[in-house]
């Protein structure tokens, strides 16, 4: 399995025990609330030849190459928040949608990579749900904990989980890549967990592909340790990845998550 590595972020915020704190807005980091200030913004994914590149948002393009197709991914858009850090959520997602639509190639699909919501009620759901109908284009979830956690993601699945596995994994081909939707905070245990079972499906997925099928997988939570203190990471994935390594050890993989405004890519 090829892997090159590399980390977008913003305000160059990196982990730091002394913001942990706990607040009556039922946020434990300060560094959440700068990922809400930072909200509305989101990935441009284009890839050619199986090839993968990104840039945020509004970044400035010195000569845009050719590609194959071209997705967007957003996250963390927390409808249901209304406290100083954003207080305006759903005014963010708009201006998110706003920007995927100002595109000038315009992106083949939408991935939205978790906490649609921010309490997992339903008037959250139905305002995230009308909101992206201003996107026009087909949308790919996973949920993330804000999603799952009142419910264990009941309300999520009637909603978003037609034609997914478990908890709501599956995953789907879209010109020649094959792309795979994980949901690592179900079986939250200080750390995200993708379990036996999802495990178990996985290895099934990976075994009626070609060697030279380049994967996009997805997922809220990172897959890698990042900062086990504050659950930045998923305890099983590494038996996910020996899976990916062992069906064809020179596939080409990207790996796509955020949390706490972190998104790693992984080839």
């Amino acid at each position: 399995m090829k892997k090159i590595s590399s980390v977008v972020h913003s305000e160059g915020m990196v982990p730091d025990p002394s913001q942990s704190s706990a607040s009556s807005d039922g946020v434990d980091r300060r560094g959440f609330l700068k990922c809400m200030a930072w909200a509305g913004t989101g990935l441009v994914w284009s890839f050619a030849g199986g090839i993968p590149t990104s840039r945020l948002f509004g970044a400035a393009v010195s000569h845009e190459k050719q590609s194959d197709f071209s997705f967007v991914q957003i996250s963390d858009s927390h409808i249901g928040f209304n406290k100083p850090a954003n207080p305006d959520v759903t005014a963010t997602l708009r201006t998110s949608i706003d920007r995927i639509n100002s595109i000038s190639a315009s992106p083949d699909f939408l991935i939205h990579t978790g906490d649609l919501t921010h309490s997992s009620k339903p008037g959250e759901f139905d305002s995230m749900s009308q909101i992206l109908t201003g996107a026009k284009r087909q949308i790919f979830y996973v949920p993330g904990e804000h999603d799952t956690s009142v419910d264990d993601g009941k309300l999520y699945l009637e909603r978003y989980g037609k034609g997914t596995v478990g908890n709501g994994w599956y995953s789907f081909d879209q010109h020649g890549v094959h792309f795979i939707g994980l949901v690592n905070v179900v079986e939250l245990e200080g750390m995200g967990k993708l379990g036996q079972a999802q495990l178990a499906w996985l290895k099934a997925d990976l075994s009626r592909l070609k060697d030279s099928t380049p994967i996009v997988l997805f997922a809220h939570i990172p897959l890698w340790a990042v900062y086990p203190t504050w659950g930045w990471g998923t305890s099983d994935s590494e038996q996910a990845f020996s899976m990916m390594n062992d069906s064809a050890p020179s596939r080409s993989l990207t790996v796509i998550f955020i949390k706490s405004c972190r998104r790693w890519r992984a080839m």
